[in-house]
């Protein structure tokens, strides 16, 4: 019975996402670099999780870090995200995970500004920027 929900709930979300959401979310895939919707945008507002909606990281706290994805020095509250070793492609990184729901998000690293020094290079696919009103 388990299985039958689980998949279910994979269809419905397969049809809900698109496929390069579903990919990174799920799959935990990546972007190419300067290709997804949010590497350059600079609306203010909140980004969330494009999976379950969670609130994940503010834009006050995005910045231009040269890579091609959005970068944001910290998560929008440190419950947020979640993070993992990931050592797939012969790398050794951590990988950020909605801590709601699980979905990939992208990685973390240790080369970000001030005030945190870190780097959380998240794939545009995984979030929903909401526009401050």
């Amino acid at each position: 019975m388990a299985e039958r929900t689980a998949k279910r709930d994979d269809e419905a979300l397969r049809r809900r996402l698109d496929p390069l959401q579903y990919h990174v979310t799920q799959e935990k895939g990546t972007e190419r670099a300067f290709t997804g919707r949010y590497w350059n945008e600079k609306t203010p507002g909140i980004y969330a999780c494009v999976v379950c909606d969670t609130p994940l990281f503010h834009s006050d706290t995005k910045y231009d870090s040269g890579t091609g994805w959005p970068s944001f020095y910290q998560p929008i509250a440190q419950e947020a995200v979640v993070t993992e070793t990931d050592t797939s492609h012969g790398m050794r990184r951590t990988e950020v995970l909605c801590a709601n729901c699980r979905a990939h998000l992208g990685h973390v690293f240790p080369d970000g500004p001030e005030p945190t020094g870190l780097r959380y290079c998240i794939n545009s696919a995984a979030l929903d920027l909401k526009p401050k009103e």
